[in-house]
């Protein structure tokens, strides 16, 4: 009997021209798609390029201002802007502290276009002000961006549903459900036959389009074959519980019409209801502070800790032994005084910073303590960890950014306070930034997602028993 469907199904599809229009389809979209993110892809690389060729070309204008300086020379920018002052330096030649795309970013742009990808942390810079969001079109985050990601959250469902949702109702419709009666099979076998033929052609199409737009934007997936292989695995998963769910929906047996309404509500309710139910309670049970009252309080502070920089300078000498040394009265000058009372700040602040970061993360665990409930969330949260562009891999970056700028400051903080200039046989000494991606487990949907489509597809073989009661059967 599994034999005689593949056949007539085979033939069903290529007759009814449904396997060369979904050809095409999948063709477009995942092209389009991988050509999109592509390109912004391409525009991040390009910005970052641009930011580390910028640096270059200052830190050989420092150079050259610094050969200058240690000949006696003149030079002819403002005294202030003078590289072998360590403050100078710290602030008008920073370096790039850049994320570097991964090789599937173009998958999905995920927060991509809410988050910068490179900052330049200067030394006199506040770590609360720097900024990570860059200005967006609001136009374009409400629509979203047409990734790889989108065609597969959002549009694949419904060609699925377009390809299953009527496998026994047409039966039914056309008066042939007496023949199948008659056969030597159970409907839900049946049922489920012609769905996994269905997800088997679907399958196949979908692995060599999606391999055709890697190839068609240049992307070598031999050098990335597990990346690109456990991307082709999280798919086809996703792919099976929107089958898995067809196959529930058709068992039930009604209209064709009746099939696509409730197939098009449920890819309602898992692709745009939970996810934004989730969201919006996240943010009521866990609200974010106020952030007025926040710049407020570091107003207030920074205007107190101003009137007292001398006693909070002699205080950080006093625990710093190794710049009291080199410390006289008229050596200190502003920024003697500002750095020292920059770390007070930090230490005061962090508190009311800790509290913002405490409710962002219940936020982000109360979404991934219940995003099982809806497939489209785990596959979406998948997809960004895959393309290095999900909540976390920001997170991350901000992290190390806000390292290195305590680490840039550090490194200059020993210049100012010994009253030391800056030289060129210290230019090779600053720190430079590495962007570590984060170490995530990719691949925990794929099992979530199997066991999800398991329990739908046992739930149609044992519960079909009571709903064959007002089905179809009961007709004939």
């Amino acid at each position: 009997m599994l034999t005689y469907n593949f056949k007539y199904e085979l033939k069903l599809l290529l007759r009814s021209r449904w396997i060369q229009l979904l050809s095409v389809i999948l063709l477009v979209l995942f092209g389009f798609s991988a050509f999109n993110g592509r390109q912004k892809v391409e525009k991040r690389q390009s910005d970052i390029t641009a930011a580390h060729s910028e640096m270059r070309e200052n830190d050989a204008m420092m150079l050259i201002l610094l050969d200058s300086v240690e000949h006696g020379l003149e030079v002819s920018v403002p005294y202030w802007t003078v590289p072998s002052s360590p403050m100078a330096l710290g602030n008008y030649y920073p370096r790039v502290a850049a994320m570097e795309p991964q090789p599937l970013a173009f998958v999905s742009t995920g927060q991509a276009d809410l988050f910068t990808h490179y900052i330049k942390p200067t030394a006199t810079g506040d770590d609360n002000a720097l900024n990570f969001t860059e200005m967006t079109s609001p136009v374009q985050l409400l629509f979203g961006s047409f990734d790889l990601a989108f065609v597969i959250i959002y549009l694949l469902p419904l060609l699925i549903i377009a390809f299953s949702y009527n496998v026994l109702s047409a039966e039914k419709e056309s008066g042939s459900i007496r023949l199948l009666a008659a056969q030597p099979i159970t409907i839900q076998k049946w049922v489920m036959q012609k769905l996994g033929l269905r997800f088997f052609w679907m399958a196949i199409l979908v692995m060599v389009t999606l391999t055709l737009a890697f190839l068609l934007i240049g992307i070598n997936i031999i050098a990335q074959a597990t990346s690109f292989l456990g991307f082709l695995a999280l798919v086809l998963v996703y792919m099976l519980f929107w089958f898995t769910l067809a196959f529930l929906v058709n068992l039930q047996a009604g209209s064709s019409a009746k099939n696509a309404v409730a197939l098009l509500g449920l890819w309602v309710v898992f692709v745009l209801f939970v996810p934004s139910v989730l969201n919006q309670l996240g943010n009521t049970i866990y609200p974010m502070p106020s952030r007025t009252l926040m710049i407020n309080e570091m107003r207030n502070l920074k205007a107190e800790v101003a009137k007292k920089q001398d006693e909070i300078l002699d205080n950080f000498l006093r625990d710093h032994p190794e710049y009291a040394l080199n410390d006289t009265s008229q050596s200190r000058g502003f920024y003697h005084r500002y750095m020292a009372s920059q770390k007070l700040i930090k230490e005061e602040l962090s508190p009311v910073v800790q509290k913002y970061e405490e409710q962002l993360q219940k936020q982000q665990d109360w979404v991934g303590r219940f995003k099982w409930i809806s497939p489209a969330i785990i596959a979406q949260e998948s997809l960004n960890q895959i393309a290095g562009t999900s909540t976390k891999d920001y997170a991350d970056f901000r992290k190390q950014v806000i390292a290195f700028a305590e680490t840039w400051r550090e490194h200059l903080t020993p210049f100012l306070y010994n009253n030391r200039d800056f030289s060129q046989k210290d230019y090779p000494n600053l720190p430079k930034f590495e962007y570590a991606p984060m170490d995530s487990n990719k691949w925990a949907a794929l099992p979530w997602l199997v066991f999800i489509s398991m329990g739908l597809l046992g739930l149609g073989f044992f519960g079909s028993t009571i709903w064959q009661k007002s089905s179809v059967l009961s007709d004939y």
